[in-house]
C-alpha cells in the first residue's frame, strides 16, 4: 500500500480562471512559475475589478482605499472585523493587502466584500451510508464504508459544494457553522413554531457530536484577487448512529438550489478546494475513498502524487 499524503495543490488555480465569476472580466495569465511573489515580474499589469454589487456599499462590504473615515487595521483585529489571516501575517502594499499565496491576474476585491482575508465557515455533516436494514455500506473494490456529506448546489455558479457562508462581525464561528447549515441545508429562515423548535434541538445534538477541523486557512476559491481572499475553518461534524440527521428534513434554502447526502469518493468534483476538505474526513474516519487497490491520494486537479 502506497503511503498517502494530504492533496494539495502547490499553487493556487481556481484563484486564476477566467473570466471572473458574474463577469465578463478577463484576468491576466499567470503561469505557475510567475504565481509567487518572490518572482520578478515588472510587465505584471492586471485588470482592475471590483463587482458592482461590492461598490453600492451594502454593510457586508469595506469602502474603497482611501475613502473618508475608513483607516482599515490590516492584520489586526479592527473592532469586530477580523482583519488578521490564519495563514499568519500578510504584506500591505500602497494601503492594499497582497494575497499571500500570489498572484490571481486580477486587482481590486472581485466580489468579496472585505480587503484581505475575507472569512467563511464551512460545516461539513458526515454519516455512513446505511442499507435498508440499517448496516453500514461497504465498497465492493476498497472493502472500506462509504461515507456521506450533505452538499449543496451553489445558485451563483451551479457547482456542489460544503454548506457554508461569511462569518458576520463579532460572530463566533461555532454560531456560523450552525447559522450557515440550517439556513442553506434546512432552509430554516422560512420555519417558524413547533416546527423551528424541534429543528433546533436536533441541531444542538448534531453540533454537540463529535467534531474536528478539517482546515484553516486559505481557500482556492475563483472570487479571490490579488487584494481580496476567502479563507475558511471548515468543521466536520460526525452523525455516528445516523439518528440525528433522520430527524432533520434537507431543504435547501438562502445560497442553496439543492441539497442532498452524497457518497465520498475520489470522483466528486466540488466547488473551490472543498474536495480536498472532504478527503481529509474520509481520510480521518478511515472511509472509501479511491478504488485504486494500491491506493493513492489525488490532488484537485485529479492527478496522483
Amino acid at each position: 500500500m502506497l503511503s498517502c499524503k494530504t492533496p494539495k495543490q502547490k499553487f493556487h488555480s481556481k484563484a486564476r480562471t477566467s473570466p471572473y465569476p458574474g463577469s465578463k472580466v478577463e484576468r491576466d495569465q499567470v503561469p505557475n512559475d510567475k504565481v509567487s511573489w518572490l518572482v520578478e515580474w515588472e510587465d505584471y499589469n492586471p485588470v482592475e475589478y471590483t463587482a458592482g454589487s461590492v461598490l453600492a456599499g451594502p454593510k457586508w462590504a469595506d469602502p474603497l482605499i482611501g475613502a473618508k473615515n475608513f483607516s482599515p487595521k490590516f492584520n489586526e483585529m479592527d473592532g469586530q472585523v477580523e482583519r488578521k489571516s490564519q495563514t499568519g501575517f500578510y504584506i500591505v502594499e500602497n494601503g492594499r493587502p497582497r494575497n499571500p499565496e500570489g498572484r490571481t491576474g486580477i486587482v481590486g476585491r472581485g466580489l468579496l466584500g472585505r480587503w484581505g482575508p475575507n472569512h467563511a465557515a464551512d460545516p461539513l455533516i458526515t454519516r455512513w451510508k446505511r442499507d435498508s436494514s440499517g448496516n453500514k455500506v461497504t465498497h465492493p473494490v476498497s472493502g472500506k464504508n462509504i461515507l456521506q456529506f450533505i452538499a449543496i448546489k451553489r445558485k451563483d455558479c451551479g457547482e456542489w459544494a460544503i454548506p457554508g457562508g461569511m462569518v458576520d462581525p463579532g460572530e463566533k464561528l461555532s454560531a456560523t457553522l450552525k447559522r450557515e447549515f440550517s439556513e442553506e441545508a434546512l432552509n430554516s429562515l422560512q420555519k417558524s413554531g413547533t416546527e423551528k423548535e424541534e429543528m433546533e434541538k436536533q441541531l444542538n445534538r448534531l453540533f454537540n457530536q463529535d467534531h474536528f477541523v478539517v482546515h484553516k486557512g486559505y481557500v482556492d476559491d475563483p472570487r479571490n484577487t490579488d487584494n481580496a481572499w476567502m479563507e475558511t475553518e471548515a468543521v466536520n461534524y460526525h452523525d455516528e448512529s445516523g439518528e440525528t440527521m433522520d430527524n432533520l428534513h434537507l431543504e435547501a434554502g438562502d445560497d442553496a438550489g439543492k441539497v442532498k447526502w452524497v457518497d465520498i469518493s475520489e470522483k466528486l468534483k466540488l466547488y473551490a478546494n472543498h474536495a480536498e476538505f472532504v478527503w481529509l474526513v474520509a481520510e480521518k474516519r478511515g472511509a472509501h475513498w479511491s478504488e485504486d487497490p494500491d491506493f493513492a491520494c489525488h490532488d484537485v486537479a485529479g492527478n496522483k502524487e
